[in-house]
């Protein structure tokens, strides 16, 4: 694996495991109403998406491995450019339904 591969791979598990970090012991209830929360962790979820997408034009083999992986670098895009129609709590079910076995698949716990 090319050491770039390597380091987009570190990356996008560092932002999962921030996300997680950022989420725990958290509710739904405190992720609408913490406006530094919603920044955060969509901070991370930018990352994540910029990250496969650069890991997906340097290896597309590897990153079609990651289920879902178009949709995450589109999910990037939303969060990038449709900033105004994020719904909080499509991000929050994204946090407890997609995320743990992102993190599966690119190695975090």
């Amino acid at each position: 694996m090319r050491v770039e591969a390597k380091k987009h791979l570190h990356d996008i598990n560092q932002a999962a495991d921030l996300l997680t970090r950022f989420v725990s012991a958290r509710s739904l209830t405190d992720f609408e109403n913490d406006a530094m929360l919603r920044s955060a962790v969509e901070r991370q979820f930018e990352i994540i998406g910029k990250a496969l997408a650069r890991l997906a034009r340097l290896d597309p083999g590897l990153a079609e491995r990651v289920t879902e992986c178009r949709r995450i670098i589109g999910f990037r895009n939303i969060l990038i450019h449709g900033y105004a129609e994020v719904d909080p709590r499509m991000v929050w079910d994204i946090i407890e339904t997609k995320l743990p076995r992102l993190r599966l698949e690119i190695g975090g716990s």
